[in-house]
């Protein structure tokens, strides 16, 4: 493994680990609404929202956070104009006051938000308009949760990105391009990066912090506060559920209001959840070294973005599969220390291959509480895929999407979620919104 291609993979990472309040779909309307309100210079009169179906399907069941409850795309995009700061990225809501919550209760009651579907947009897409008299101001996102397009003010064009008008499926980013599962589990064995170790860390601290939260107090549906509940004594089954458990209550938490940030995966805070905190179960109870965890947890954000890669940001394949598969992984690269490197390659992937074809396809039906069952559901299955590969057993080529390679496998498999899933979003957002 080359140096270029270590330092690509630690530039993945701090790209995509970065810290976030709440899902992660209402944030980026409400950063883009504060960015908007920057721009502007005042309070506008009105906000206007144009956005793609899968970040309305995102929206419509979650709680956004310091919000005292509230659930919408009106209400994201008008506490990001009244209390947001821009500055901070996916924390926009961090400085929201009960003060501004009273304000947009106001607002929103006397029509200040307007929402509106856009057709033929990338899965990830959103604009605000904002007018104030005679002044406007328009921001635009495309693609990631932060990656600002296009700015206008009172119809001049301030900034602009170059992008297509279909989504440029994220394999062909010239970073995560040179992601494989051989080159990954090279990185995790040399990875020295303090910067990574740090960023590492903080992933574990965040998602832990929120963790607990969620098995503390009563979020959502409390899968994770049920599931913990059954452990009985401390043994292989019990491990297993207290990874499920962990995972599930951060996503408990942060689905339903809990303003804690997490730090995602992916574009995503329940995938962030998934690919860090079984590893930190796992590692705990088998008494492995904090240097082998923090090189398994590089490894489970890798797989899970480089499965991520075929898929995209949004769409209806439930990206809680690739976060877990990616645990899954890691939990083999940690535990299997001691084996030669070929036959702990072939464990790893073996894990891959028994995960994704198996719970593989497990449908996105936007944020809202049942996302932390998904969670426990697609951990379970990777622990499963973990557990055949000590046994020499995987799925074999030919069956269904199991390609020649683990490396095939991913592809087809996320061809499936990108293209064969299209039309499954499109009646998923149809039943939701109503439509015959």
């Amino acid at each position: 493994m080359t140096q270029g291609t270590m330092d690509a993979y630690s530039r993945i990472l701090k790209k995509e680990l970065v810290a976030a309040m709440g899902c992660t779909e209402p944030i980026a309307i409400a950063y883009a609404a504060a960015k908007c309100r920057q721009v502007l210079g005042k309070m506008p009169d009105h906000c206007r929202v144009h956005c793609s179906g899968n970040i309305v399907k995102n929206v419509m069941g979650v709680t956004v956070p310091n919000s005292g409850g509230l659930k919408g795309i009106d209400v994201a995009a008008t506490l990001g104009i009244l209390g947001g700061n821009a500055d901070k990225d996916l924390e926009v809501l961090e400085s929201v006051t009960e003060a501004h919550i009273a304000e947009a209760k106001g607002l929103l009651e006397r029509g200040f938000c307007s929402c509106a579907l856009v057709q033929n947009v990338e899965n990830l897409y959103i604009l605000i308009h904002l007018t104030a008299g005679d002044n406007s101001a328009v921001v635009e996102i495309r693609n990631y949760h932060k990656n600002i397009t296009r700015i206008e003010k009172n119809g001049k064009l301030i900034y602009q990105q170059e992008v297509s008008c279909n989504e440029v499926p994220v394999k062909d980013d010239p970073d995560k391009a040179v992601l494989n599962i051989a080159d990954i589990l090279e990185y995790g064995n040399t990875l020295t990066d303090p910067e990574i170790l740090e960023l590492l860390e903080y992933q574990l601290q965040c998602n832990l912090a929120i963790a607990w939260e969620g098995l503390a107090n009563n979020y959502g549906a409390q899968v994770g506060k049920t599931l913990l509940s059954t452990v009985k004594v401390r043994n292989t089954d019990t491990v297993r559920t207290i990874a499920k458990a962990y995972a599930a209550a951060g996503s408990d938490a942060r689905m339903n209001g809990c303003a804690m940030p997490v730090v995602i995966n992916s574009g995503s805070g329940n995938q962030g959840l998934t690919a860090s905190l079984p590893v930190k179960v796992y590692a705990d109870t088998y008494h492995i070294s904090h240097e082998r965890m923090m090189r398994a947890l590089a490894v489970s954000n890798l797989i899970a973005i480089h499965q991520k890669q075929y898929i995209g940001s949004l769409s209806a394949y439930c990206g809680a599969v690739s976060a877990a598969c990616g645990a899954g992984a890691a939990i083999a690269y940690m535990l299997g220390e001691a084996q030669p490197p070929q036959a702990l390659y072939r464990q790893v992937c073996d894990t891959i291959t028994n995960t994704i074809a198996t719970v593989g396809g497990m449908v996105c039906d936007g944020a809202k509480s049942s996302c932390a069952a998904k969670i426990a559901t697609a951990v379970d299955c990777a622990v499963t895929g973990y557990e055949l590969s000590l046994r020499g057993l995987a799925f074999q080529p030919g069956e269904g999407l199991v390609m020649d390679s683990v490396e095939d496998t991913i592809e087809s498999v996320g061809r499936m979620g990108r293209e064969g899933m299209h039309s499954t979003d499109v009646e998923i957002l149809q039943i939701m919104l109503g439509e015959e």
